[in-house]
């Protein structure tokens, strides 16, 4: 009986369903808060996502396609090739990039997949990645996916405006250290994940940052994947400056795009990758093993999209401008300290002057005492400290849903 005792005891304990790489991983923080939304009937600011839809002739452009049945089965791994060229021609007449549409371009399930695809396939296993922190959570898990080693370099709130800001809105603005920056490449380091405008704190990289990760990466010869998803959202004097158009990054840089910031169509997943065709064929070969092809009538509409005139870029800029504007000034009065993005559609702000300092908690509680959801950007950190008192909401809503959650959270200040 001893012996049978000692026996069972010695038995493995029973293996994790999960694997080991994502383990530190569970529901993402936009899909908990987004369900704390719907069951409380509150307000949801958290997740990025329009409540209205992108242009009337987008849609039905679309609609167009599935009735003409382009796109209703396997489109082209590459992406078909009306979007492909439309990529070349938005990157050529906006920033003078060109790219070769049957070689340099790659169209993807959405920005999302873009950038699994191009850690997956430029990753070998212990390659270390530098990003800017805090960043979107799918970063972190497409790294530890690639069998790569994340290394945070943290953006943090300056003491004033800085370069490119707006000194009427007020407010401190994250900023990158470039010192901490070289501080943390080291012989392992494979690639650089760059992300600007920066989500999730609204931050635009200057050209004098721009230009010194671009010596850097030529410097150390370091690959960098650039997640330039909100291209067409910046703000007051600041300026979108594609990485890839700086000396020596060409040919070493992964653009990520995307057309559902830009257009307001989020559940069309229609995203790309441009780069040379040695960078853009190891990204395609990752790929092809994902989801293979995607949103094939989509890909024709915003092959049309991409095609609008000038001014339907500067009127979203402009609204977007508007509507950030209208919430910021909201959560001033309502008691945050608010800091200024100069891009994308999220506002940061910081709950200390509430006398708090746990964000998760207080976003957890948040519906109940005023139904607003919003995001605790401690989920974006690997330090979660480093951003335990920071909040996010999102100002791509209407605006008589921006007026209303503003009013309710005056309740914060009674």
């Amino acid at each position: 009986m001893a012996a049978m005792t000692s026996s069972a005891s010695s038995a493995p304990a029973p293996r994790p369903a999960l694997n080991r790489r994502l383990a530190e991983f569970g529901t993402t923080i936009f899909a908990e808060m987004s369900a704390l939304a719907l069951r409380t009937g509150s307000i949801n600011l958290g997740q990025g996502f329009p409540d209205t839809d992108g242009p009337e002739e987008i849609r039905e452009a679309a609609v167009r396609a599935l009735r003409d049945g382009r796109g209703n089965q396997y489109p082209p791994g590459p992406g078909v090739p009306e979007l492909r060229t439309a990529i070349v021609d938005h990157q050529q007449r906006r920033y003078g990039l060109t790219f070769d549409p049957d070689t340099e371009v790659l169209v993807t399930a959405g920005a999302t997949e873009a950038i699994a695809a191009a850690l997956l396939g430029l990753l070998e296993p212990g390659d270390e990645v530098v990003a800017l922190e805090p960043y979107y959570d799918s970063y972190a898990a497409c790294i530890a996916m690639a069998g790569g080693t994340r290394v945070p370099v943290t953006l943090r709130p300056s003491d004033g405006p800085g370069e490119g800001a707006d000194e009427a809105g007020g407010g401190r603005r994250f900023r990158l250290d470039l010192d901490e920056l070289r501080d943390a490449v080291t012989d392992r380091t494979r690639l650089l994940l760059i992300n600007t405008p920066h989500n999730p704190t609204g931050t635009v990289l200057t050209r004098q940052e721009l230009t010194a990760i671009a010596e850097l990466a030529v410097e150390r010869d370091l690959l960098v994947v650039t997640d330039e998803v909100y291209e067409h959202l910046v703000f007051d004097d600041a300026e979108h400056l594609p990485l890839a158009s700086f000396p020596g990054m060409r040919e070493r840089t992964v653009t990520i795009g995307s057309a559902g910031k830009t257009f307001s169509f989020t559940g069309w997943k229609v995203g790309w990758v441009t780069g040379t065709r040695e960078l853009v064929t190891a990204v395609r070969t990752a790929k092809q093993y994902l989801t293979y092809v995607a949103s094939g009538p989509f890909q024709y509409a915003v092959a049309e999209a991409l095609r609008l005139p000038d001014s339907y870029f500067d009127g979203f800029r402009a609204d977007l401008h508007r509507k950030r504007n209208l919430l910021g000034d909201g959560l001033r009065a309502a008691g945050f300290e608010v800091y200024q993005p100069q891009g994308t559609y999220f506002i940061t702000t910081d709950i200390t002057p509430f006398g708090e300092k746990d964000a998760y908690a207080f976003c957890r509680a948040l519906p109940e005492r005023c139904g607003v959801v919003a995001i605790p950007n401690s989920v974006f950190y690997d330090d979660p400290d480093a951003g335990r008192s920071q909040v996010r909401f999102t100002f791509c809503k209407k605006d008589d849903v921006l007026h209303e959650a503003a009013s309710r959270l005056q309740r914060l200040a009674s």
